[in-house]
């Protein structure tokens, strides 16, 4: 009864509120950026969010594929919202959701915001609407760090060697038409610091673009891609290109869901499918089919003997600045293909899926050991069967996956309710060491699919509605050599999160995490051959934040880290903010602050914090030696079609006399940004 009368104030509350901020997966995108040491660009996470914000999901239409478009929602919940409204119809009120099962206070209050219930459009009212009654916006964004780094004090220097030729602003502009979850069209562009706009090397203006038409639900056609999207396959073994999180707080978060096709239109300049893809559905099948051709860029080698070139590495970071990385933007042309075909009857479901791969260049990776069994050659091929089975509070799901024939591999996972408080999550994964992809992203603690062995174990625990226990356990193997390790290695990971909520107003979590890896180390002696050596890093982490009134939220977080490298000596990192969140309720007018201090012994002891930015952005830097930081964001809205926000970031070292290496070496103990960044919606 208790739950009711919370469930149903909550229900009370959102629909009287104001559109919120989409929240972004803060903790999700923070583990992500730390274990693979690079910041995604792809937003399209945050841009679904806030679209849902204003044009809310109907759970009364809405299918399985939409509401995989909400990653909080666990495989198991989204089985039994569609089992409840097979039963007992569709739905009246938003009241309903606390009667499906599995559905507890926190889910009903992280989605609330995004959906809504209503009766059905016939189909010949819904195609009129969708190029009559849709979205036009124009979003424009500019940015720079305001100290010069070495590669732009060079530029006009005859003598000297490599420099930055561009100007130091990033911008972006991109257009986009959306009619809900059904219709969308648009273009991005994009340009790097340092790059050139409309002169030198890039005459046609940005060094980026990217272009789209997607459609969905059309009769036969589930849906239609034209121009740049994103393949998703089974768990990530061949192919996926949206975000996915690995590892993190959220147990139930270990499974890859998305829809097959999804519509691109994010910065990333590597991640992504150029031409065209089409899913078809009738009854219990669904068959996807793509086609790509596109440039990417590539570190081409010549070989003198042969008299051939080849590439030795895809480069993914998108930064096209020097003449070297001109030469090798889009120098490898990559063809590929390929497709889907599920069957689904009840709560079973089986696919098939292939992708074959063909670049103009042969693939030769570096001469190096921990590269023996890398891909080499113009072609490959990954072909798997994935598959998902519920039965009642058990869900089950994996690929097998196989590439060029000849390397193996797979990934299993059984999630588990096992009573209204306890969920159980487990992932196994044995992944060959030959095994290859190109655009796997699957759940493992390397980047890339590969030489792994491991079994992660997760659990829940909800005492009461104040209260949550999360924790898991990830033992993993390589059973080959792997990059900066000469042997075969092992690790573990393990964490513990307990979060309060002893007020609606104020939440409470305290986190320690350890993990324990190998790492070449050669001792003090330069003549000895590096050996792996036990790598220990843990961190402790909390935060409090604090809504002090409808308009104000504070937040505030501790961190330590600790590094131990055997045969090194210890080094430990510590960091604090405090965050002040402004947002008046029907005011134009928002705005949010940080001030931080971080101190490290060294680099190997830093600390990544998530840092919020303007809309559709963000940013987790790494944070190592002494220091202060802070930033503040402003948000006005000039019209109820016209937006503006502003960003002024600065970073202070106490005892550093430049910032960075190389050409982006900034002389000073300062590093300050500026963006600026304008929303017209049409």
């Amino acid at each position: 009864m208790k739950q009711f009368f919370l469930i149903s104030f909550i229900l009370i509350c959102c629909s009287n509120s104001i559109a919120q901020e989409a929240p972004a997966a803060e903790q999700q995108i923070e583990n992500s950026t730390e274990v693979n040491e690079e910041e995604t660009e792809d937003d399209s996470y945050i841009q679904s969010l806030q679209h849902y914000l204003k044009y809310k999901l109907n759970l009364n239409r809405a299918s399985e594929t939409e509401l995989k478009e909400f990653p909080f929602l666990s495989p198991l919940q989204i089985v039994s919202f569609f089992d409840y409204r097979k039963l007992f119809g569709k739905l009246i009120d938003l009241y309903e959701l606390q009667s499906v099962p599995l559905w507890d206070v926190t889910t009903i209050q992280k989605i609330l915001p995004y959906v809504t219930v209503a009766g059905a459009v016939s189909l010949q009212e819904d195609m009129f609407n969708r190029f009559r009654k849709g979205e036009h916006s124009i979003l424009s964004r500019i940015g720079f760090v305001v100290e010069k780094a070495e590669g732009f004090r060079r530029k006009g220097d005859s003598t000297a060697g490599s420099f930055y030729p561009g100007s130091r602003e990033r911008l972006l502009l991109r257009y986009k038409y959306q009619y809900g979850n059904l219709l969308q069209y648009g273009f991005t562009a994009e340009k790097d610091p340092g790059e050139q706009w409309f002169r030198g090397a890039q005459k046609k203006g940005f060094d980026f673009y990217s272009a789209h038409l997607f459609i969905r639900n059309t009769g036969i056609i589930k849906s239609l891609a034209v121009g740049d999207f994103t393949l998703n396959m089974g768990q990530g073994l061949i192919q996926w290109q949206s975000l996915a999180f690995k590892k993190n707080v959220d147990i139930s978060n270990i499974k890859r869901q998305a829809p097959v096709l999804r519509p691109f239109n994010s910065t990333s300049e590597f991640f992504y499918n150029r031409g065209a893809g089409i899913t078809l559905e009738r009854k219990q099948f669904q068959f996807t089919a793509f086609a790509s051709l596109r440039k990417v860029s590539g570190n081409i080698v010549t070989d003198t003997l042969q008299q051939e070139d080849y590439f030795s590495s895809l480069l993914t970071s998108g930064l096209h600045r020097t003449a070297n990385e001109q030469a090798d933007k889009n120098a490898v042309q990559m063809f590929s293909y390929g497709s889907n075909i599920s069957y689904q009857k009840n709560n079973l479901r089986v696919g098939f899926n292939a992708v074959h791969f063909q670049f103009n260049r042969s693939y030769n990776k570096d001469n190096q050991p921990y590269n023996y069994f890398a891909f080499r050659g113009n072609k490959l091929t990954n072909v798997s069967v994935d598959w998902s089975y519920t039965w009642r509070n058990l869900h089950w799901f994996g690929e097998l996956a196989n590439h060029n024939a000849v390397a193996y591999a797979m990934v299993s996972g059984l999630l588990m309710s096992v009573d209204p408080k306890v969920d159980l999550s487990f992932v196994y994964r044995n992944i060959e060491p030959a095994y290859q992809s190109i655009f796997g992203n699957a759940f493992t603690e390397n980047t890339l699919p590969s030489n792994e062995k491991g079994l992660f174990a997760g659990i829940a625990i909800k005492p009461s509605v104040k209260w949550k226990i999360d924790a898991y356990s990830d033992m993993y193997r390589f059973p080959f050599l792997r990059f900066r390790v000469n042997a075969p290695s092992s690790g573990n990971d393990y964490l513990v999160q307990i979060t309060h909520k002893p007020i609606k107003s104020v939440e409470i979590y305290t986190r320690f995490r350890t993990e324990t890896k190998a790492l070449n180390f050669a001792g003090t002696d330069p003549i000895n051959v590096a050996e792996p050596v036990p790598v220990k890093r843990s961190n402790w982490r909390t935060q409090i934040q604090f809504k002090l009134n409808p308009v104000i939220t504070l937040r505030q977080r501790l961190d330590w880290m600790w590094y131990q490298q055997q045969g090194l000596p210890a080094s430990t990192g510590f960091l604090a903010f405090f965050d002040v969140f402004y947002k008046p309720m029907l005011s134009a007018f928002s705005a949010n602050m940080r001030l931080q201090y971080f101190e490290t012994d060294d680099f190997n002891s830093r600390i990544y914090a998530f840092e919020n930015d303007v809309l559709y952005s963000f940013s987790i830097p790494a944070f190592s030696d002494k220091g202060y930081r802070y930033y503040i964001n402003l948000s006005y809205d000039l019209t109820k079609r016209l937006s503006l926000w502003a960003r002024w970031a600065r970073l202070i070292y106490r005892n550093r006399t430049e910032i960075g290496s190389g050409l982006d070496e900034i002389p000073g103990n300062r590093r300050s940004e500026v963006k600026v960044q304008i929303l017209w919606k049409l």
